[in-house]
């Protein structure tokens, strides 16, 4: 089972703070993914703040998107 994601929001430095359905908050780092595939598009800053909640994950306006899953494990929990 994974958790959806019910907000995104872009920040400096290519990463990404996601609000996940159980409250947490989360951030991605995705410069590790820019040199991979449709994510080399989003090294154009405004493309990549073009991120928006798209279902139960996020995309971006060229139509790249993110395995929840994925942004879940691979993301460092924010201490409030």
């Amino acid at each position: 089972m994974y958790l959806t994601i019910i907000d995104v929001k872009p920040q400096d430095n290519y990463f990404l703070l996601l609000t996940f359905e159980n409250g947490e908050i989360r951030q991605f780092d995705m410069k590790p993914y820019l040199d991979c595939g449709i994510f080399k598009e989003l090294r154009d800053l405004r493309l990549f703040r073009t991120v928006k909640k798209s279902f139960d994950s996020i995309e971006w306006d060229n139509d790249a998107d993110f395995d929840p899953e994925i942004l879940y494990q691979k993301s460092l929990k924010i201490e409030s």
